[in-house]
């Protein structure tokens, strides 16, 4: 048998759950535990909605009892899966729930844990070994970066490549997005696709106090790199793990160059993408272009054409002014006469014929 994955006219939202939940904690729990575990993390993919929301709530939403929602909390933080932040020392159950990232947990559980038996002293760059490359080739987030990397440099890394790779985890204490990003950047920005290059360009960053993406974009936002504003489009996007393609920059080029957009306004213009299922760049393009045609410079002036017209009242309209429909009967000669007039002539008709 299949599973096929059918597509909806109207987007509904979706909670993106990790596969390393599903694959690894799912199937260890029991049914209720789980169901805490999807529902509470629905509501923190919506940071305003889940302030609002408690265990009761849960509890109540499900129709479980308070204490089985509460033995699920601490079932998954025996996992390690979950934090709790206590915000009362007198009560035990008033706590946040903060949900631990599944594949980060994965890679320092399995990945990193292979330098722990190295003896490199620590102040030294660290050089992987055959054997740990090997291993590190098992792990699924590793692998999925190799794969990306091939993409960005148009053909396949050499074992010798890999490894340099790898060995910036331990030396620079980075993860495998950010790498992926760093080629990404040499070859967009600078037309570069060489390790070493790859490898100094985190060397700086590191020195500067960036180790993760969030950091990167905001960093490159600031020094106003045109790279900085096509990541800072497809995280609006939802596009997280996807590298800005050469069509899609060429086309936010045209944004700042030619219509001369702030980054406010084209976010204002991605806000739109949550109307539509497939929210892409030419979609974004088709707003942004239709603003510029009309004049649009400042924020202000987009919420001007968001304003409907208002209608005109019933008393501003002339009495005497007839409004014509698909309905409405020619003028005739009685159109002269007021009602008085008209029951007064058809009074006298009636008399008239009565005599005759």
């Amino acid at each position: 048998m299949g599973f096929i994955k059918s597509t909806s006219s109207i987007d509904l939202g979706d909670t993106p759950i990790e596969n390393i939940f599903i694959d690894v904690y799912m199937p260890m729990s029991n049914g209720t535990f789980v169901k805490v575990y999807l529902l509470a993390y629905k509501y923190a993919c919506d940071p305003q909605r889940s302030m609002e929301i408690s265990n009761m709530t849960i509890s109540k939403q499900l129709g479980i009892p308070l204490s089985d929602v509460l033995s699920a909390w601490d079932f998954w933080e025996g996992k390690q899966i979950i934090k709790k932040h206590f915000v009362s020392d007198n009560d035990e159950t008033d706590y946040n729930v903060e949900f631990v990232n599944l594949k980060q947990l994965f890679i320092d559980n399995n990945f990193k844990l292979i330098s722990s038996s190295r003896e490199t002293p620590s102040d030294e760059d660290y050089s992987l070994s055959t054997k740990e490359l090997v291993e590190a080739n098992q792990i699924p987030q590793i692998k999925e970066m190799f794969t990306e990397v091939n993409k960005l440099m148009d053909r396949t890394l050499v074992p010798n490549e890999k490894k340099h790779i790898l060995e910036w985890f331990y030396n620079y204490n980075i993860d495998p997005p950010l790498i992926i990003k760093a080629f990404s950047y040499c070859k967009h920005k600078k037309n570069i696709k060489n390790i070493k290059y790859v490898g100094a360009v985190i060397r700086n960053w590191y020195d500067m106090g960036i180790s993760n993406v969030e950091a990167l974009q905001e960093y490159l936002l600031k020094q106003g790199e045109r790279y900085g504003l096509y990541e800072r489009v497809y995280k609006a996007l939802g596009f997280i793990s996807r590298e800005p393609a050469e069509a899609d920059m060429k086309i936010i080029d045209t944004w700042v160059d030619e219509y001369n957009f702030s980054l406010e306004i084209i976010l204002k213009a991605c806000e739109s993408s949550s109307r539509t299922s497939n929210p892409n760049i030419n979609y974004i393009n088709s707003i942004l272009s239709n603003w510029h045609k009309k004049g649009v410079k400042e924020i202000s002036d987009i919420q001007s054409l968001d304003k409907k017209p208002s209608k005109p009242s019933a008393n501003s309209l002339n009495q005497n002014t007839r409004i014509k429909t698909k309905f409405h009967l020619s003028e005739s000669r009685f159109d002269e006469y007021s009602a008085e007039e008209l029951e007064a002539i058809i009074l006298k008709n009636q008399k008239k014929k009565f005599k005759e």
